[in-house]
């Protein structure tokens, strides 16, 4: 049963705030392919995107937010189709908030290769009445910053206050900094890496091989109505533990039963398999299978550079300033990782502003957190001095 949700005054004055931003949510289709690292090339390239707040008249107070794996568009609360609808970081954007929509031209897209309205794995593909599926060309993080480049030209954006992001949008924002420095002032990876390890590698191969072994998944063409369920669920249950912690779980469900004693069977018996299947199949609800193999496949390859000297070597001389924070319980991207990018990009000579912030719920803190990682934000996005 959903959570029923009391309307205090302080909520309804949030929320006429929220219905006097500006918003859009749309479609644009690319007027040129985009060449990916490949060398396979996509046509007609559709980006979802909503964007809040006004773009200023030199359109310089852009905001680039990156969404994670999972994510989409809808970064922050609306007004859709006349009903108020939440955002999934409306803890840090949205009206008053650490990045404020009031202030700056906040935009999100849907990633290329996604699943919520851009071109991806489950879009007809030009001039047939068929869907790519696993004909869809496999991608890396740089081929979604490039669609998105290309997205900005066609809307005339030069320039980038700053691109912000976690996890998987931690590395859309640092590719960002990597490829278009002189475009991008400002720079905030939160809960990333600057190359994905051997251990979550194994993990996204391991959820991958769940959905491609589900019966139904039938070589990447199977049918909307009848997806390979059973298999993107396991791998949503693999994936969702990376984003937690031994603490939060413990805190959260500990040994606890389901009933009373145990059960002497096979059947789910603790509160915890029983929340992990509930994750399981509520993703099966929104979420594409072959969309899964292809975004975690870009996460596995994602790298700046073969060597941290090569981290180094490339950042040389830019002119983008840095936020990086850590969480002290991530162990999916861990504060030692993002230390070492911190340390590269120093020796770089680059402005950059690191932290590890205490939270107790692993990778998904940047989604929760907001007190600690908002000040950040704010200080970093208003430019001060102090935020060094």
């Amino acid at each position: 049963m959903a959570k029923e949700i009391v309307i205090t005054p302080e909520i309804e004055a949030y929320r006429r705030e929220v219905a006097e931003i500006p918003y859009v949510s749309s479609k644009l289709t690319l007027d040129k392919p985009i060449e990916l690292s490949s060398g396979d090339v996509l046509d007609g390239v559709e980006i979802a995107y909503d964007t809040w707040g006004t773009l200023n008249d030199d359109k310089s107070n852009v905001i680039l937010i990156e969404h994670a794996l999972s994510g989409n568009s809808h970064v922050a609360d609306a007004y859709r189709k006349g009903r108020f609808a939440e955002g999934w970081w409306n803890r840090m954007v949205g009206p008053g908030k650490a990045i404020d929509t009031r202030k700056h031209y906040v935009i999100c897209t849907n990633v290329i290769g996604g699943c919520s309205g851009s071109t991806g794995p489950s879009s007809i593909i030009p001039g047939t009445d068929r869907c790519y599926a696993m004909d869809f060309p496999v991608l890396l993080v740089k081929d979604m910053v490039d669609a998105q480049k290309a997205f900005l030209d066609q809307l005339g954006i030069e320039r980038i206050e700053a691109v912000v992001g976690g996890s998987l949008g931690g590395m859309q924002a640092l590719v960002w900094a990597k490829r278009y420095p002189d475009m991008v002032e400002r720079c905030i990876a939160v809960a990333t890496t600057w190359r994905t390890s051997a251990q979550s590698i194994a993990f996204d191969e391991v959820g991958r091989r769940a959905i491609i072994n589900d019966p139904k998944f039938n070589d990447g063409h199977y049918t909307k109505e009848d997806p390979p369920a059973h298999g993107l669920a396991i791998a949503r249950m693999i994936g969702h533990i990376t984003y937690l912690c031994d603490e939060s779980m413990t805190r959260k469900f500990g040994r606890t039963l389901i009933g009373d004693n145990i059960d002497f069977t096979m059947k789910k018996d603790f509160q915890v398999e029983s929340y992990l299947e509930h994750q399981g199949y509520k993703f099966v609800e929104r979420f594409d299978a072959n969309t899964y193999l292809y975004i975690t496949r870009a996460i596995d390859y994602f790298s700046l550079s073969h060597s941290l000297e090569g981290v180094t070597k490339r950042f040389k001389g830019t002119k983008t300033k840095f936020l990086l924070l850590s969480y002290s319980t991530d162990w999916l991207f861990t504060t030692s990782q993002m230390r070492e990018l911190s340390d590269a990009l120093v020796r770089a000579g680059a402005h950059v502003t690191f932290a590890e912030l205490t939270y107790p719920f692993g990778h998904d803190s940047f989604l929760l957190e907001e007190d600690v990682q908002a000040r950040y934000f704010k200080a970093f996005l208003e430019g001060g001095e102090d935020d060094r």
